[in-house]
């Protein structure tokens, strides 16, 4: 079993450093936020690309010959076994709106594996960790999945995508959740979404169009916290996957 000791470090300190000037930004310079793009469903802010930008320094500081993967562009070297996968802010359109709920993800993925996730929700100060071998914490505790085992006792957080067709597509899934769980939630950030599963906030979280970016290091956590996660690539859309992550109990119960 590798030590990931170091760059489990490393990306804690990324994720520290980004989430200092996200709530910076967010506390004291809300109007001075600069958009790069508004579309239907989503924003893009010049935030994001500085962020990344942080971040993807300060890991390459250290390992200057892994790859980057990450909502804001590819970069580093392209043949790397290594790659972060990095998304600089979870919750953009929570941000902008002066939304406290919003996240940076970092992980680390050998070959096909994710093998270390990093967490950080900067406005409440949590920091979820987990690397291959080791614990899965928060905040330096360990965590563990729910532990409900009825359905009809769980909060479920469903995604709906950035796209017209893919919210028609989630809608049907969301409106059975309402009827099967105690709640369903929309929180507008799956990154803390998928945290929320590890630590047994949440029940289970489904989407059916994710970005990785988005969901990496959850996985990680989730499965290292003693749930299930199921990720499989999207038919049609290049980078895409399908989720549920869960405890074992409740994926037996869910139809589909």
């Amino acid at each position: 079993m590798s030590d990931y000791s170091q760059h489990l470090s490393v990306a804690r300190e990324a994720a520290l450093a980004a989430g200092e000037l996200l709530r910076d930004q967010a506390l004291h310079h809300h109007d001075d936020i600069v958009v790069d793009a508004a579309e239907a469903h989503d924003i893009k802010l010049e935030l994001d690309r500085r962020c990344q930008s942080l971040i993807e320094k300060m890991v390459l500081r250290s390992f200057p010959d892994f790859a980057i993967y990450g909502e804001e562009g590819v970069s580093g070297n392209p043949d790397a076994e290594y790659q972060w996968i990095i998304d600089p802010i979870d919750g953009t359109v929570n941000f902008f709106y002066g939304i406290p709920h919003f996240a940076i993800s970092i992980a680390l993925r050998y070959k096909k594996e994710i093998v270390l996730g990093v967490i950080y929700d900067p406005m409440r100060n949590e920091l979820w960790e987990a690397a291959r071998g080791g614990t899965v914490t928060l905040n330096g505790h360990p965590i563990h999945v729910s532990r409900r085992t009825q359905l009809s006792e769980t909060a479920v957080s469903v995604g709906l995508s950035k796209t017209a067709a893919t919210i028609e597509q989630a809608a049907p899934q969301f409106l059975k959740m309402l009827s099967s769980v105690r709640k369903c939630r929309l929180m507008g950030s799956a990154t803390l979404d998928i945290a929320y599963v590890a630590c047994g906030r949440l029940d289970a979280y489904i989407e059916n169009q994710i970005s990785l970016w988005d969901i990496a290091a959850g996985v990680v956590m989730v499965e290292m916290a003693g749930g299930i996660v199921e990720l499989k690539p999207h038919p049609t859309e290049p980078d895409k996957y399908s989720i549920v992550a869960c405890s074992a109990p409740i994926r037996e119960q869910l139809k589909f």
